[in-house]
């Protein structure tokens, strides 16, 4: 029986166990997840917050995260600028960035959710208007959901990740975490 960890990953915390940075030492899942033999499926970058997926299982860890296997991954984000109609059909049809075309995205413009406060606060700008978008993918390159945003006009101000296949971050608080068995 595997184990599986839905971490929920605050902002400013690197998905790895220790810093190897000289400069000032930096969060890490040590500070939340003390369990051991367990290791993060995927990563989710220092910028970013939200669902974190960790197991002792090397085909499991595998299956979530190697892009062959096209698991979904659903993202909030909060953008800067009103998404319009073209943007989420760019979107919607694939994106070009640098390194190649991506695989279509399932978006759609939301309301902002009921989530957590981060911190530090995303910036505000009285005069440049912020909406949010529930973005799914199914690859994981580099940063990819703020270099599509990006690429069609809305850099991306505040990225959660919601869900992962049908794991999701459902009643897990900021560096909290639950555990599965499977």
């Amino acid at each position: 029986m595997a184990r599986l960890i839905l971490l929920n990953k605050p902002y400013g915390t690197l998905s790895q166990f220790t810093d190897s940075s000289m400069d000032a030492p930096r969060s890490t899942l040590s500070d939340y997840v003390d369990v051991k033999g367990v290791y993060p499926a995927g990563r989710l970058d220092r910028d970013s917050e939200g669902l974190l997926l960790l197991c002792d299982d090397g085909r499991l860890q595998a299956r979530i995260a190697d892009p062959r296997f096209k698991m979904a991954k659903t993202y909030l984000v909060q953008v800067e600028g009103e998404a319009r109609d073209e943007a989420l059909d760019a979107l919607r049809r694939g994106v070009m960035l640098k390194d190649g075309m991506t695989l279509p995205a399932q978006v759609e413009a939301m309301d902002p959710p009921a989530l957590w406060d981060r911190d530090p606060p995303v910036r505000f700008r009285k005069s440049v208007p912020d909406g949010w978008l529930k973005l799914t993918i199914r690859e994981g390159r580099n940063r990819q959901v703020r270099r599509m945003t990006a690429a069609v006009g809305l850099p991306t101000l505040r990225l959660v990740r919601w869900q992962i296949g049908d794991w999701t971050l459902e009643g897990i608080a900021p560096g909290e975490w639950r555990e599965i068995r499977i």
